[in-house]
């Protein structure tokens, strides 16, 4: 079965460099963001708490990557130096690990050493061992929140307020939080004392272009191909694919890598655009079916009225108010109970900034305005999100 695969000779050398956790030798592009962030953390060199800092760009724009080089270029010097600083990194979307308050603070204690059950403890009480933790250290300790909006957004930003007030009653200890975020305004929605007490620097991370993706891609093809393997254009295609939407590097990576799967699973010697095209296809797919499968059980099924409206009327597009009144029945006949107009408003919006549905904004004169509702999917990926709703809520 698997003899023909292991006789193949494979066009990867290192598969790992096309991923968004390699780290490579020398990042491109970033120069800038690297020497603000340096310059940020380098007073924890000398036992004084940095500013809490926070990072912001769009998926794919090195964000992460970036905080691991210049945080590990840190604790090195430290310890090179004999300097007391832990840095404790943390990403707040991981599920059933730090994706709640709880798990959170559990988590951050763990990595101080301190044992912590995974559940069980009242807020308060797994509060206290975090901080008695605190206690026993010196120096500084920088808290790296990657994804942070992810986890304001579900639980509120009470614990980023407890987390900077934290300080106040430490004696031998400071605390400065480090956030990566990909959504630019999500400080905007905090309540104001806790942006007060935040009093944070930002640096932002702009969307790489065509020609940084392509020099990106490059180094990274160097390490991952072997020589060769890559028909001309192959780079500079992912790269202007990647760049169309939002200038996302770990975009131009999965098109590379898929594409060189595709082509040794099809046995074929040399990657070639065509496997681009078809690389491009297959994430586009899994993407949004698996961005379907995480949403909640609500969002399911406002998304599947709306594919139910325009499958039965054969039309582009349809308006809120029509897609509020077919809901409405759907609950009824599932015995689901039904959110608000306002509510199911705001769940076709997420559904819009995940890039599921496109819902554009329409004026009606003194009628005031709507929003009409399309969707640019294929049948296949249709057909895959209503078997996950029917599987939900039909067997």
């Amino acid at each position: 079965m698997f003899s023909s695969y292991l006789e193949q000779e494979s066009a990867f050398k290192n598969k790992d460099a096309l991923t968004s956790q390699w780290k490579p030798d020398e990042i491109l592009h970033r120069d800038q963001q690297i020497n603000n962030l340096a310059s940020i953390l380098a007073p924890s060199l000398k036992g004084n708490d940095p500013s809490n800092v926070f990072l912001y760009g769009s998926v794919g724009t090195g964000k992460s990557l970036i905080v691991r080089h210049v945080t590990e270029e840190l604790k090195t010097v430290a310890e090179n130096e004999d300097v007391d600083l832990n840095i404790l990194y943390i990403n707040c979307k991981m599920k059933k690990v730090a994706d709640t308050e709880y798990r959170l603070l559990a988590k951050l204690a763990e990595q101080l050493g301190e044992d912590v059950p995974s559940t069980g403890l009242a807020t308060e009480e797994i509060y206290n061992r975090f901080f008695e933790a605190l206690q026993g250290m010196e120096g500084v300790v920088i808290i790296a929140l990657d994804e942070i909006d992810a986890l304001v957004k579900k639980v509120g930003d009470e614990f980023l307020y407890n987390l900077t007030r934290i300080n106040d009653d430490l004696d031998t200890t400071k605390v400065s939080i480090l956030g990566i975020s990909n959504d630019l305004n999500f400080t905007e929605y905090m309540d104001s004392r806790v942006k007060s007490s935040l009093s944070e620097e930002e640096i932002i991370f702009p969307p790489y272009n065509a020609l940084e993706l392509r020099e990106i891609l490059k180094a990274r093809t160097d390490e991952a191909f072997i020589e060769g393997a890559l028909k001309d254009g192959v780079i500079s295609k992912c790269s202007a694919l990647a760049a169309h939407e939002h200038g996302d590097a770990r975009r131009a990576l999965d098109l590379l890598r898929v594409a060189g799967e595709l082509a040794e699973r099809g046995e074929e010697e040399k990657i070639e655009k065509k496997h681009v095209d078809m690389a491009q296809d297959k994430i586009e797919r899994d993407r949004v079916v698996e961005t379907v499968r995480n949403q909640p059980k609500q969002s399911k099924l406002v998304l599947y009225t709306i594919l139910d409206i325009l499958e039965e009327e054969d039309e582009t597009e349809i308006a809120t108010g029509d897609v509020y009144s077919r809901y409405k029945e759907m609950c009824s006949d599932l015995d689901v109970s039904e959110l608000t107009q306002r509510r199911v408003s705001g769940l076709i919006s997420e559904l819009d900034m995940l890039g599921v549905i496109n819902a554009k904004v329409i004026s009606k004169g003194r009628y005031g305005r709507t929003r009409q509702i399309s969707v640019d999917l294929s049948e296949d990926i249709r057909d895959q999100i209503e078997e996950l709703v029917e599987e939900k809520f039909y067997v």
